[in-house]
């Protein structure tokens, strides 16, 4: 409601949102009567509030009543203002000037102290000068003295050195000699040592020579022996006896170590043949039971090694035929994701050294915009890994996974090829159903994904996990 500036003149009334409402006449304004309908709590509080508002009035008319001329008193109100103004522009001026002559006096102050320190230290300066001035003339003094009583010291130190170097002299001289006879001293000595060291080598020649001699008529000796006793037992007759049979000189004999070689070539022969087998029939049948079925054996395992190939043959078709479609689904996803993330370019899968997809080798040969093809080792950090994303997804997208986790993935990235593989990964989830699970400490990643999990330690040793739903979030942002 209103009340008009004209005084009681015009009514009033009040509408509220309940289907009430109080009316005030014109001739009521002034009275303390007042036309009341029933009304609810919240017109009860307005009429109070309207009560106020009228008793207000009331004493602003009466203030105004008592007021001979308006014009005058609010031209006096006026410079009553200025007037007071002025007095608080200088009451101002004048607290300025009383701050500026309180700090002046707190800066001469100040000054006074720091004066009366730098004098205290120049006087314990001035004291420490005149204590070291006095130390300075005790050492000169002394010093004087001490030079006194060693201007006669060189001649003393003359004469002495001239003295120890005739002496010297001398010492030097019979040193030589001495060193020279030591020389010879030593040259012969070590001439004797030489001498007495041939000696000794000869005469140890001469006991191993024969030592060495008796050793092999010894061993001759019983050789003959031997061998004789072998005559005896073999031929059955003394050794003599034998060359006689045999008439061989004894002084060109064939060699003993041939003949010992051919006897017992002929005794191996001999030995090999072994004793009659009573049971060579028997182990023949054996022998020829155990080849019929090593013959089977063999037919069957030859069969066997056919059908397996046959398989491994139609396993490596199927196989081939599989990878080939799969490479080429997989192909295609990548080169359309590399142009996603790169914002252009292209970039292609090739099987390399095989013709057989399944002995190839894989090269991926990236082309970003603005470059030369190339092959993924040639392409910057953040390119290489912008590409190895493409052709995990392109893996993906050919046969998704349930969940997806990509660890530090972004750390390469700047922010706007961060944005770009943000983007990537808001087309995997609307073309998949993956969940995926990124592990990072990118601002930019977090901000695009729907759920936070972070670990914090409020307490020494203790972890908890802290989840945020970012969808809610904005929800009850926005709400």
């Amino acid at each position: 409601g209103a009340v008009p500036k004209d005084g009681p003149s015009a009514g009033v009334t009040i509408f509220t949102a309940l289907p009430t409402a109080i009316v005030l006449q014109p001739d009521l304004v002034h009275s303390p009567l007042l036309a009341v309908v029933p009304l609810s709590g919240a017109a009860l509080s307005l009429r109070d509030a309207l009560r106020g508002d009228l008793a207000r009035l009331e004493d602003a008319e009466a203030a105004r009543g008592e007021v001979d001329d308006p014009e005058e008193a609010w031209r006096a109100a006026e410079g009553a203002k200025i007037t007071v103004g002025a007095a608080r522009g200088a009451m101002m001026t004048a607290r300025g000037e009383a701050d500026d002559l309180r700090r002046a006096g707190e800066g001469r102050e100040k000054r006074i102290a720091e004066a009366s320190q730098e004098r205290a230290g120049w006087k314990a300066r001035q004291d420490n000068a005149a204590r070291r001035i006095g130390e300075l003339e005790t050492r000169i003094e002394e010093t004087r003295a001490e030079r006194k009583a060693a201007a006669a010291a060189p001649d003393e130190i003359a004469a002495r050195r001239e003295a120890l170097a005739r002496e010297i002299d001398k010492a030097e001289t019979r040193r030589r000699a001495a060193a020279e006879a030591l020389a010879q001293g030593e040259n012969a000595q070590r001439a004797a040592e030489a001498a007495e060291r041939e000696a000794e080598r000869a005469a140890s020649t001469a006991r191993e020579e024969r030592a060495r001699r008796e050793t092999q008529a010894e061993g001759a000796k019983e050789r003959v022996a031997e061998a004789a006793e072998r005559i005896r037992d073999e031929a059955e007759c003394e050794p003599q006896a034998l060359l006689e049979r045999i008439d061989a000189d004894p002084d060109n004999l064939p060699d003993g170590e041939a003949l010992e070689l051919d006897i017992a070539r002929l005794r191996r022969q001999r030995d090999s043949l072994g004793a009659v087998n009573l049971r060579a029939e028997e182990d023949s049948r054996e022998v020829r039971e155990e080849h019929e079925a090593l013959v089977k054996e063999k037919s069957d395992l030859e069969e066997a090694i056919g059908k397996l190939r046959k398989g491994i043959s139609e396993l490596n078709a199927e196989g081939r035929e599989r990878l080939l479609a799969a490479f080429d689904e997989v192909n295609q996803n990548f080169a359309t994701l590399f142009r996603h993330l790169f914002g252009g370019g292209e970039a292609n899968l090739v099987l390399v050294e095989s013709e057989d997809p399944l002995d190839a080798g894989l090269e991926i040969m990236c082309m970003p915009p603005g470059k030369k093809l190339s092959t993924l080792s040639l392409l910057s950090g953040g390119e290489q890994t912008l590409t190895a994303l493409s052709l995990i997804f392109a893996v993906f997208l050919a046969n998704p996974a349930p969940i997806c986790v990509l660890d530090e993935v972004d750390a390469p990235l700047d922010d706007a090829n961060v944005g770009r593989f943000c983007d990537l990964l808001d087309e995997m989830t609307r073309r998949t159903e993956t969940r995926f699970l990124i592990i990072t400490h990118h601002a930019v990643t977090m901000s695009r994904m729907d759920r936070l999990f972070g670990v914090t330690m409020q307490e020494q040793g203790v972890s908890q996990l802290v989840s945020v739903d970012l969808a809610r979030a904005e929800e009850l942002v926005e709400g």
